[in-house]
């Protein structure tokens, strides 16, 4: 069995973390740098990660989530945007490989008009915000299991008191939360349906 197999298969969704457990700013940093490794359309990283990592900002955070206790007792709970104006990165993503001579301008100019075209569909936007922004998740959350880190992803939340109460800019949409510490008590094992259930061979 792989390294990522093991991963895979350890994973858990923990709803009991150890409230004594912190995680440093560069530990984070570095799982939040590696989940930022994660494919996205056209390399625009459709992803901003809001990050809450101490106990008042947490209890704050808690009823928003509907008291879900792993809120406050996780060491650091991450929101994972999606952003809605992916398009406005076209510079900044493929700025740099232009000027290392890595791309040509012209392919640059091919690309920024692909996007700019696909931009023009806001329900498209949504939809990439979503499905981009759900790589980066999935990413973070096994990077953290690999670094020995328990994760959760939570997906009920009052998405609107949430904004409002941390004043997220209209440019991102919030796609779920996910509670990350120490278990303090194991996730439940979940069974999974069969493969062949789930898949239609063409």
């Amino acid at each position: 069995m792989t390294n990522l197999e093991k991963v895979i298969e350890a994973r858990r969704s923990v709803k009991v973390f150890d409230p004594e457990v912190t995680i440093s700013k560069e530990e984070l940093t570095k799982i939040l740098e590696l989940a930022g490794k994660a494919p996205s359309a056209w390399n625009l990283q459709h992803w901003h990660f809001a990050v809450f990592a101490n106990k008042e900002v947490q209890e704050k955070l808690l009823p928003i989530a509907y008291n879900q206790i792993q809120v406050k007792d996780a060491s650091a709970v991450i929101a994972v945007l999606g952003d809605l104006e992916a398009d406005k990165k076209v510079d900044s993503v493929f700025g740099p490989a232009v000027e290392a001579g890595m791309m040509k301008p012209e392919i640059k100019e091919v690309l920024n008009n692909q996007i700019k075209g696909a931009y023009q569909d806001k329900e498209y936007a949504k939809l990439a915000a979503y499905s981009n922004a759900s790589l980066a998740a999935m990413q973070f959350m096994l990077v953290a299991q690999e670094r020995g880190w328990d994760t959760c992803p939570i997906g009920g939340f009052n998405v609107q008191q949430f904004i409002e109460t941390f004043k997220i800019d209209a440019r991102y949409t919030p796609v779920m939360l996910i509670a990350l510490g120490k278990q303090k008590q194991p996730g439940r094992p979940s069974g999974r349906l069969p493969i062949s259930e789930l898949t239609t061979w063409y």
